[in-house]
């Protein structure tokens, strides 16, 4: 069966199409959350909310990305939500502070002594302010417009934020690579 067809069946509210789309993305949308909650239960919890949310927004999506992308978006709005209730806010950047980065500075290479499993726990270690940034261009893959939409941010700060932040996880790489910290 088309996706298209079991959008449809979803948006006249076919349990069987509802199911047939869980199973299909429920791992994938899964992952996501826990890069960012850190916890399987919250993950879980996370993932049911967004599905319910989608389900019933259904008659919102408009076929401009693949339903899958929308609902990761809803994922990631979910899971962002969730660690800003529990932090009470981000810490917001005040505009006027921030310099204009310069975009053509994507050199994020790292020493081949380095592992994913090191970069990711330096990540893991950013401030809250950068790690979201980071976290959503390096690992999710959204561009700065998307990013200021996700965090209601600017992009001018989207793009100061993820600057000072691959800035930092070098830092952090640059200690372990050292061999002074080991994760």
């Amino acid at each position: 069966m088309f996706q298209v067809e079991i959008i449809e069946k979803c948006k006249q509210n076919n349990r069987a199409a509802q199911l047939q789309i869980y199973n299909q993305y429920c791992d994938g949308m899964y992952a996501v959350a826990m890069r960012f909650v850190k916890d399987s239960m919250e993950a879980e919890d996370i993932v049911q909310e967004a599905f319910i949310k989608a389900f019933a927004k259904l008659h919102q999506y408009k076929a401009e990305v693949t339903f899958g992308a929308w609902l990761k978006r809803i994922v990631i709005n979910k899971s962002i939500d969730l660690l800003k209730s529990k932090k009470q806010h981000l810490l917001q950047l005040e505009e006027v502070h921030l310099k204009v980065v310069d975009d053509n500075d994507d050199n994020w290479f790292v020493e081949d002594t380095i592992t994913l499993e090191e970069v990711k726990e330096a990540i893991k270690k950013l401030p809250e302010k950068y790690k979201y940034v980071v976290m959503l261009y390096l690992v999710e893959g959204y561009d700065h417009q998307e990013i200021s939409e996700i965090l209601s941010i600017s992009e001018v700060a989207s793009r100061t934020q993820l600057s000072r932040g691959k800035v930092k996880l070098k830092e952090l790489l640059t200690l372990t690579s050292n061999g002074t910290t080991r994760y």
